[in-house]
């Protein structure tokens, strides 16, 4: 049979790897933890075989990329629930335990805003508002101190590509790439990851040291950098990292969680909610986004505690005030009119364009991935950071929408243009005197600026399409909403300006004659850009009901949650159409993780005897008989195999089943006893069952291992169909399941074998998609 896992497989990391993860060795006889034949009575012998009815440290606990087993996770938790329930009457620092145990149930957008804001006309008050780029300028201003030449902020701060652009291009360029380069030069291995990972981890994956406090600290550095530095990428994936770096380490002060991996995950999701709520300012669409797009296992009491966790991150970021406007967003806006049945149209195409836009940076973003994976290029990871960066920055150099900060640019495109608003894009002509001014009357006709401004976001909507594509997944902190949103919110600007002036020139159109009205306030184009945000960030990630909450919590714009949805829904149909996966699966399926996706759907008519190993091809399947082993045997079984478990059945006639125990327990045990009682040897007869035969005065002293054996593993027939056996895959996180046949036990399915069996279905190579 070939090596699997019954325990989740001997996975490997997920950047590379093709070996079996080694088992710790069992010392052999002449190690110290050999000792003599001590004999023994009848009466002693059996007295001796009941210590390790005592836990074991180290027993339940798991390896470095395996699975845990939520099924008995959740046994545990409701067994030291109903222990402290029943000693809570004993003494009053019992009922105090059992207090606490009841009661532990229960700043970054300021810096990145000190690095990357810049000043536009003045529209920010510099009394919430450092210097733009203050901190980044001074570095600036350092390096050309030692040159002879310091310039004023203002002067680095207001670029006018046409005055002096050849020394601002470099001081451009020289600012990205020092940035980056701060960047990379910490663990690449701990900056590079966020909402792909944490899919894996809330889905019962074992990472180490992926969710540490070394990991806090260097992604809160990195992040920093990474987004001041100018690249196509966002903060919000990279924070819900953060916040669950935080959630994990706090989980250690409460051994309720930090004993219990599944109930660590509980934490782990009301942390994502929190990060979502600190990015976006959004706590409600934070936890359905916990519950929708990142969670795997999300019961009723971790939904409140993720909108209390979600509720309080909000709270600190009010008080922090890190916009300076005073409240939670940065893009918060206010429309004056309403939108307009016939406008479901542009909605719509919107919608279209944002499914399209998905499906195409996912097949070119994980095509780029793989090509990077496979090839040298992949080796220099600092080299392609600093090459993104440098051909970054001069690019966008000459255009404002893509030289200027990707969130201002989003509010810039979101906002409706009045009197106070300076920006290009609200530059129209009055009907008075046809000059470049301002009016109350927003269908006017366009003027220069606009035209302008229009050419210059078409160029920035293929600049930010193209470099997207090629910085998400570099080994920085890279975050995909914002650039989604900045795509979507540039076509739905622009969309909305053509509409805005076929109204006006064409009013008397059968689509505009009933609706808009001479001189009378129709089409709002931040409302397209709000629509088109939402539409391609649906697209990418496929996300829906979180989505449009996040968005309109985003805005403000409660009034136009039917745009949004109309939008969002046709994006993930579209997107569908082309492929069920967003861009974290597919994500997750590229690098190799062991996640069944609860979104996808298995409809073939396979059984269970069709997916079990072994196979006919394969070694019998390699099991363990409950009272004729011994040491020797066992130990002998374990070095020979790489099998994370093995089934313990009655004896090899029978083939009946008795449990399942794991491979890290056996060996555990076995280190443990050696360690404690004298006469285990390698000739010790090995038991998993509740009361041992009588032996012989002679010989060595037994060991029981009743207590690390599960009684209950849980089996399905050979003709189960595949699809239900997927169904409680997915639905009990289980590792592993045993095939019997009228009680008899005939083979084993792992999560392994259900991915690979998926692939199999899918016209997929199966070595081909795990852990490359």
């Amino acid at each position: 049979m070939e090596e699997e896992d019954a325990a989740a497989d001997p996975y490997l990391p997920y950047d590379g790897g093709g070996d079996t993860i080694p088992l710790q060795e069992i010392p052999k006889r002449g190690s110290n933890y050999a000792m003599s034949n001590g004999g023994g009575a009848p009466s002693s012998t059996t007295h001796l075989l009941d210590f390790l009815e005592e836990p074991i440290p180290g027993v339940g606990t798991y390896d470095d990329f395996h699975t845990i087993d939520w099924v008995r996770e959740k046994c545990k938790d409701r067994e030291r629930h109903r222990k402290i329930n029943s000693k809570k009457k004993e003494s009053a620092w019992e009922f105090t335990k059992s207090l606490y145990d009841a009661w532990c149930s229960g700043r970054p957008d300021r810096h990145r805003r000190r690095l990357d804001e810049r000043p536009e006309g003045g529209r920010v008050s510099e009394r919430h508002v450092v210097q733009p780029r203050a901190v980044l300028l001074d570095v600036q201003r350092d390096h050309l101190r030692r040159a002879g030449q310091v310039p004023s902020v203002e002067e680095l701060g207001r670029a006018d590509p046409g005055a002096g652009g050849g020394p601002r291009l470099v001081h451009h360029e020289l600012l990205h790439v020092h940035l980056l380069g701060s960047v990379v030069r910490l663990p690449r291995r701990l900056s590079g990851q966020g909402v792909r990972p944490i899919k894996t981890i809330l889905s019962g994956f074992i990472i180490r040291g992926y969710l540490g406090k070394w990991t806090l600290m260097i992604k809160t550095i990195t992040l920093v950098l990474a987004v001041a530095s100018g690249l196509s990428l966002g903060k919000e994936g990279p924070l819900v990292h953060v916040a669950c770096c935080c959630g994990n380490i706090f989980s250690y002060l409460f051994p309720k969680y930090s004993k219990n991996e599944a109930k660590k995950r509980e934490v782990l999701s009301a942390a994502s909610a929190a990060g979502v709520s600190v990015a976006f300012g959004a706590p409600i669409g934070g936890v359905l986004f916990s519950l929708e797009e990142v969670s795997y296992y999300f019961p009723l009491k971790t939904l409140w505690r993720s909108f209390f966790a979600a509720l309080v991150a909000a709270f600190v970021l009010r008080s922090i005030n890190p916009f300076g406007n005073s409240r939670l967003v940065l893009f918060y806006v206010e429309y004056h009119t309403p939108w307009y049945l016939f406008e479901l149209i542009p909605f719509i195409l919107l919608g279209v364009f944002g499914g399209l836009w998905g499906a195409f940076f996912i097949r070119a973003n994980i095509a780029w991935c793989r090509r990077r994976k496979s090839t040298r290029f992949g080796k220099y990871p600092v080299l392609e950071v600093i090459l993104v960066a440098a051909i970054t920055a001069v690019v966008a150099f000459p255009n404002p929408y893509t030289r200027q900060n990707t969130s201002e640019l989003i509010k810039e495109l979101f906002t409706d243009c009045g009197p106070l608003e300076s920006s290009q894009l609200c530059q129209y002509r009055s009907q008075m005197n046809g000059s470049k001014s301002f009016s109350d009357n927003p269908n006017r006709p366009a003027g220069p600026g606009v035209y302008a401004a229009m050419w210059q976001l078409c160029l920035a909507l293929i600049f930010k399409i193209i470099m997207t594509i090629f910085t998400f997944g570099l080994k920085v902190p890279s975050g995909l909403f914002i650039p989604s949103m900045a795509i979507g919110a540039i076509a739905g600007r622009i969309v909305g300006i053509a509409m805005e002036q076929l109204a006006y020139y064409h009013h008397d159109w059968f689509l505009f004659k009933e609706w808009c009205e001479v001189g009378a306030d129709c089409i709002t184009p931040g409302l397209y850009a709000m629509v088109g945000a939402a539409a391609c960030l649906g697209g990418v990630t496929r996300m829906t009901v979180s989505l449009v909450v996040i968005v309109f919590e985003l805005t403000g714009g409660l009034e136009y949650i039917v745009p949004l949805m109309a939008a969002v829904m046709t994006s993930k149909w579209v997107g569908d159409a082309f492929g069920r996966e967003g861009i974290y699966e597919a994500h997750i399926r590229l690098n190799g993780y062991p996640f069944l996706d609860a979104k996808e759907e298995f409809t073939h008519t396979t059984l269970a005897r069709e997916v079990m190993r072994p196979r006919r091809s394969d070694p019998p399947l390699a099991v363990l008989t409950q009272d004729d082993l011994t040491v020797e045997e066992l130990q002998a079984t374990i070095n020979e195999t790489s099998y994370n478990g093995f089934p313990v059945i009655v004896s090899k006639e029978s083939q009946r089943l008795v449990g399942f125990a794991l491979r890290r327990d056996i060996t555990i045990a076995i280190e443990n006893a050696r360690r404690k009682q004298e006469g285990i040897m390698l000739n010790s007869r090995v038991y998993f069952t509740q009361h041992a035969p009588t032996l012989p005065a002679d010989s060595p002293r037994p060991l029981k291992l009743r207590s690390i054996l599960d009684m209950s593993p849980f089996t399905v027939t050979d003709h189960t169909p595949m699809e239900i056996v997927v169904d409680i895959f997915r639905k009990l996180g289980l590792r592993q399941c045993l095939v019997t046949h009228n009680g008899r036990l005939l083979g084993i399915i792992t999560k392994k074998d259900i991915l690979r069996h998926m692939a199999q279905m899918a016209n997929q190579d199966p070595e081909s998609i795990m852990f490359n």
